[in-house]
Parts: C-alpha cells; sequence; structure tokens
C-alpha cells in the first residue's frame, strides 16, 4: 500500500539522521514516499492565511487522486498506535490508493485542508515544528508495520 508523507520544508540537519532512519525503516512495512514542498515565506505585512493557503495548494498537489488524507494537526482526533495499525491495516485490505499524511508549515495547515481531510489526528496537543512531527510520524509508521506483522518492536 502507497503511504505519502506530504509536508511543508525540508528538515534540519538536528533531526535529519533520526527522520531518514525511521522513513527507511517504515518503508519496508509500506510503499512509502515523501513529498517536501516549498515553505511559503512570511513577509511583515502578508497575512498567515496567505501563508497557509498557498502551501495548501502545493500540499495538494502531493495527494494522488482518490487517495486519503490524514490532516496532521494539535486539534485533530488522538490515535494511539494500534488504531493507526488498525486504520493502515483496513486501508491496506481494502486495496485504495494509500493514504497521504499532511504536516503544515510554521502556521500549521489551512482550514481549507483540514475541512477536506479524511481524517483530522493530533500527534500532540502540543504545537510541534513540522520536522519533528515528520519524525515521530515516521517511527509511528514503522511501529504500526510492526504491530501489522505481530513483530515484537511494539510493546504497548
Amino acid at each position: 500500500m502507497k503511504v505519502i508523507i506530504a509536508t511543508i520544508g525540508r528538515p534540519g540537519k538536528l533531526l535529519l539522521p533520526a527522520i531518514s532512519e525511521y522513513e527507511t525503516r517504515a518503508g519496508r512495512y509500506w510503499k512509502l514516499f515523501v513529498t517536501e514542498v516549498r515553505a511559503e515565506r512570511a513577509g511583515d505585512n502578508r497575512p498567515v492565511t496567505d501563508v497557509r493557503r498557498e502551501e495548501a495548494e502545493r500540499l495538494r498537489g502531493a495527494v494522488p487522486t482518490g487517495a486519503e488524507t490524514v490532516a496532521l494537526t494539535r486539534t485533530g482526533e488522538s490515535w494511539s498506535s494500534e488504531a493507526l495499525a488498525r486504520y493502515l491495516g483496513e486501508m491496506a485490505l481494502r486495496g485504495g490508493t494509500g493514504a497521504t499524511f499532511l504536516i503544515g508549515g510554521a502556521f500549521g495547515l489551512d482550514r481549507t485542508l483540514l475541512k477536506d481531510a479524511t481524517h483530522r489526528v493530533s500527534l500532540s496537543p502540543m504545537t510541534m515544528p513540522h520536522d519533528l512531527a515528520r519524525l515521530v510520524l515516521a517511527e509511528q509508521l514503522y511501529r504500526a508495520g510492526t504491530i501489522l506483522r505481530g513483530e515484537p518492536y511494539h510493546k504497548g
């Protein structure tokens, strides 16, 4: 099954090795693709809504037709690791296009992306930088794969 991580910007050098490690591990279980789209610069007089809207257009371009979208937002529903594994496992059984996980930039995701998303999921009620969200997501995708295969990584 195809899993896409569509994210604003590239990770910084601090978390890049860990992100790369977990994306490689997750790629053993899913056809994992990462699309990094350019972050929009916010000027002194530029409304944040404009920045979010332009970033949203780029993120939409990373979503294949028919794919479910999972918008990562601190106000979303809290999923356990087991719930993510069930979601991905059921999706794989249905044989659909796959899932695209959306990670916003410095100002979060545009409200239209949130409204149109198949699911809105929170990694934490706290705000976190996009590269940390990407690391947590990659680790959870790896963990979901191990849960579904009954491998010993997940201690529950």
